[in-house]
């Protein structure tokens, strides 16, 4: 992953364990000086918040330790490849986009950053400018030309 998702998991984690954790045994304790829990619906609710968290914790705190942080900018060449940032024109229309190829748990299709394990990412990986690639989308299959590969 790029050190920048890198960061984004570690502020999740803290936020986690030094906000929402404490904020959720609190929320707990208080549903439980309201008597029966067998039918308190705010306790149960905290209960589920909690088991969330404590998931979210374990699940992070994995992927943490097994991270590989990749600078993009410490990159280069000429063929797609992690961490490049790509600009593609559709074939048929000519409309141009760029894209940032990164790890799974920094992809957001809306800041334009594509899960290296996505359809297009997969199709762009070892091409290089002016090489035509060709995706299944659930629009049917669609064609681009590289326009542009750069390490930022």
């Amino acid at each position: 992953m790029t050190a920048a998702g890198f960061a984004r998991l570690e502020e999740e984690y803290k936020r986690l364990k030094a906000i929402d954790r404490p904020e959720v045994i609190k929320a707990i304790a208080e549903a439980r000086e309201h008597g029966d829990i067998s039918e308190n619906a705010e306790y149960h609710a905290a209960r589920e918040r909690q088991s969330f968290i404590e998931g979210r914790l374990a699940e992070l705190e994995d992927k943490i330790s097994r991270a590989e942080v990749i600078d993009p900018s410490a990159l280069g060449g000429k063929d797609v490849k992690f961490g490049a940032t790509v600009t593609l024109a559709d074939e048929e229309t000519d409309e141009k986009a760029t894209y940032q190829i990164v790890g799974e748990d920094e992809a957001d299709i809306k800041d334009r950053r594509l899960s290296i394990t996505s359809p297009l990412a997969r199709a762009l990986i070892g091409k290089k400018v002016g090489d035509s690639v060709e995706v299944s989308t659930p629009r049917g299959h669609k064609s681009y030309e590289i326009v542009k590969v750069r390490f930022v």
